[in-house]
């Protein structure tokens, strides 16, 4: 099996693994998210160790140990995107699967359990034109202060929306045209899906314009955005507008 499907093959069965965890109805809303991450992490990280030995490995749920900063393919995975989005069982949470070669996401498969979709690397599909307004996805509890300014700037709609992999894939599949993140994220968050996003044309970058890495001994990644590559101009232009209004406010 090549990397891509076996990267959609792990994250589908853990979706429906995580499906299964919670209709068992065993654990309480506060105890599902935990049970299913630490579920679908044991099965995807003996999944990955058994199909590909020689790789490195990086997961939320489980402690580095340092050994992938010296291996060229990683992969990196979040067995549970949107853990608070899984235990309330709604339907915007996901599993990611991705593989990094040289710090660069290669592969990626993002699986939407609950609307029963796989979003690959290796399929790329067509995406509908940006809508009029445009349409920025935000956190559903805390919305980047950034995001809400550039959303005013563009006159966009703003989209509130749980989980890191269940925003990115609907700017894949044209439900948003926007996706700004500027709170703080870590590898497993964004990999997989900006693997995915790049593979169906998408621009993926910082804030500022540049390149995602990955494998990095640092796992923090603080920002991020996914749009069509004809937004991006006007997506960083209106950042730094933002931003030199918030330095002349001082």
């Amino acid at each position: 099996m090549d990397d891509a499907s076996l990267a959609a093959h792990l994250a589908e069965t853990a979706g429906r693994i995580l499906r299964d965890v919670r209709a068992s109805g065993i654990f309480t809303s506060a105890t599902l998210g935990v049970a299913g991450d630490q579920t679908a992490n044991a099965f995807l990280v003996h999944a990955l160790r058994a199909a590909r030995p020689e790789d490195g490995l990086l997961s939320e749920e489980m402690k580095c140990d340092g050994t992938r900063l010296g291996k060229s393919r990683v992969w990196i995975i979040d067995p549970v995107d949107g853990t608070r989005e899984y235990g309330e069982a709604r339907s915007d949470w996901a599993v990611h699967v991705g593989l990094a070669i040289d710090g660069e996401p290669v592969v990626g498969a993002v699986a939407l359990p609950d609307a029963g979709i796989v979003l690959r690397s290796d399929r790329p599909g067509d995406r509908p034109p940006p809508a009029t307004p445009l349409r920025m996805v935000v956190s559903r509890s805390r919305p980047a202060p950034e995001a809400v300014a550039v959303a005013r700037i563009l006159n966009a709609d703003l989209v509130p929306m749980g989980s890191a992999g269940a925003k990115a894939m609907a700017v894949v599949r044209g439900e948003v045209d926007i996706y700004l993140h500027s709170g703080g994220q870590y590898e497993w968050d964004s990999m997989a899906p900006v693997a995915v996003a790049i593979a169906h044309g998408l621009h993926c970058s910082r804030l500022d314009g540049s390149p995602l890495r990955y494998n990095r001994a640092d796992l923090y990644l603080p920002d991020l955005l996914i749009c069509p590559k004809a937004l991006a101009g006007r997506v960083i232009e209106a950042l730094g507008a933002q931003h030199s209004a918030g330095s002349g406010a001082g």
